[in-house]
């Protein structure tokens, strides 16, 4: 009997493993300057999990924050961040025209995508945001800029959201990340 609660507890674990491969992941960050600011580039690899691949596939808007803060290191937590940024993007479904549709929030930019792994992949490269100008930043101090990616659960339609509250499967996010940046 305790050889089989063993087992059965190994086996939980492995299958909790495998449901938790849902993830997001910020890959790369790279900062650029041009005469005026700091620009970032980032990779996201949107890792869904497969109750929201499922939502999608069947027409659920799905909407991400990239949340992006900027302070200089050694910065009391009772002072204000030098940018505290909340962009926003929706992937959807649209079975009419069997194409996913990548939509900036902020720019109302659109892209369309004949397959779903190319739109979320699309959805996870962010290139040229606008961070801070350059004038913000001292030179020779160091700053510490923080990136997390997450599914907007507010954004779900009303009668997925209880589901999606309780449900892990729904809780996606790449937590809090941080990069140097020196000027």
């Amino acid at each position: 009997m305790r050889r089989k609660r063993h087992w059965l507890a190994l086996l939980l674990f492995c299958w909790g493993s495998l449901c938790s491969a849902a993830e997001f992941l910020i890959e790369k960050v790279e900062f650029e300057a041009d005469e005026a600011l700091y620009q970032l580039n980032t990779h996201i690899d949107y890792r869904l999990s497969e109750a929201a691949l499922e939502a999608l596939d069947n027409g659920v808007p799905l909407t991400f924050e990239l949340l992006v803060r900027v302070e200089w290191r050694g910065a009391r937590f009772w002072e204000p961040w030098l940018l505290n940024k909340r962009m926003r993007y929706q992937i959807r479904y649209n079975a009419i025209t069997e194409l996913f549709r990548v939509v900036d929030l902020q720019e109302g930019e659109e892209r369309n995508f004949v397959t779903r792994d190319a739109a979320i992949s699309a959805l996870g490269e962010i290139n040229g945001l606008a961070l801070l100008d350059r004038a913000q930043l001292e030179p020779g101090k160091e700053y510490l800029v923080w990136l997390k990616a997450s599914l907007d659960i507010e954004s779900l339609p009303l009668p997925l959201r209880p589901l999606a509250y309780l449900n892990s499967e729904w809780r996606l996010s790449s937590g809090w990340r941080q990069w140097p940046l020196r000027p």
